[in-house]
């Protein structure tokens, strides 16, 4: 399995690809939340950042066997609905009931105050964009919670480790309530308050791959892991939560996790306090090899311009991630 994590600046966009083989003539993608569809976000590519509808054509990918949607936030599920566009997913994974979305409607209308309010709106409408893209071509839509196994390409599992049942049935019923109410003071306070709640409804996804574990947990921070037993989430790659904020991580989950390397989705202005210095130290300090899909400016390191983070997922192989432009 080729695991590539595609530099889309601040946000997140993990391609998972399986060559063709006699047994898999038309090989297998999978497509991991999106990036952020706002063209702002790409105008300075000094880095090597590219959105991903743009980098699906540029590498000639034909076809998006599964779609994963981590949870509902601009800069993860945007970038996915120009993906669809291009390339509908035969299969769409998220957290909400299949048909949720048909009991969403448009929130073009309603007027709000801030940009992060502006930011989740439109993530709201993407999602429902997405589903209704889905459906319309032909896709699946299916809803995952903590406990299934579910098989991810010809020789590798998905380990869903959150969200729990009770985590997925307050997220749908938070959601209820938020389009039930009209443009107004009370919409934007449950707007507010959910978009706050968001990164810890994220899909947790323990990856199995020919003897490697590789944990991607969305959003999450680390207050979002209490529910999940300790030898659940031991993993040797870590794509570690929020952007490497400093609620991403500290030492008891490093330790419990217990990764060989780290990946950042950190964008290279370090937006938001991302890759934050402090918790990008401490992964020096208990050995942990640190990766970046962008280029965040960042004490004693210097990561050169790259539009992809490469892994090659091998059993007997050290995990070495490679810059490519």
């Amino acid at each position: 399995m080729k695991m590539t994590f595609i530099n889309v600046g601040y946000g997140e966009a993990i391609l998972l690809e399986w060559e063709k083989t006699a047994g898999l003539p038309e090989g297998f993608t999978v497509l991991i939340d999106g990036g952020s569809g706002e063209e702002q976000e790409y105008q300075d590519r000094s880095s090597g950042r590219i959105p991903v509808w743009e980098y699906i054509k540029q590498q000639k990918i034909s076809q998006i066997d599964l779609m994963i949607s981590t949870h509902i936030h601009e800069d993860h599920i945007s970038g996915l609905v120009k993906a669809a566009q291009i390339l509908p997913p035969k299969v769409l994974w998220q957290s909400l009931p299949p048909e949720f979305f048909g009991e969403m409607h448009s929130l073009d209308g309603f007027l709000v105050k801030t940009a992060s309010q502006s930011k989740f709106k439109r993530a709201l409408d993407d999602y429902r964009k997405l589903c209704i893209l889905t459906r319309e071509r032909g896709g699946q839509i299916r809803k995952l919670q903590a406990g299934q196994s579910l098989p991810l390409g010809p020789d590798a599992f998905a380990h869903v480790l959150a969200p729990t049942k009770e985590g997925a049935k307050t997220l749908t019923h938070s959601m209820k309530e938020l389009y039930a109410l009209d443009s107004g003071e009370a919409f934007l306070e449950k707007l507010t308050a959910l978009d706050g709640q968001m990164n810890n409804y994220s899909l947790i996804l323990m990856v199995e791959c020919r003897g490697k574990r590789i944990l991607l947990p969305g959003d999450t921070n680390r207050e979002g892991y209490g529910h999940i037993p300790c030898n659940d989430l031991k993993a040797d790659l870590f794509k570690v939560g929020h952007h490497g904020q400093r609620d991403g991580a500290d030492r008891e989950l490093l330790h419990i996790v217990g990764p060989e390397a780290v990946v950042c989705c950190a964008s290279s202005d370090r937006r938001y306090d991302s890759a934050h210095p402090q918790l990008i130290s401490l992964m020096e300090r208990e050995g942990i090899s640190r990766y970046f899909s962008d280029c965040p400016k960042l004490p004693k390191m210097q990561i050169v311009p790259h539009q992809r983070l490469v892994f090659q997922i091998e059993e007997g192989y050290e995990l070495t991630g490679r810059y490519e432009l």
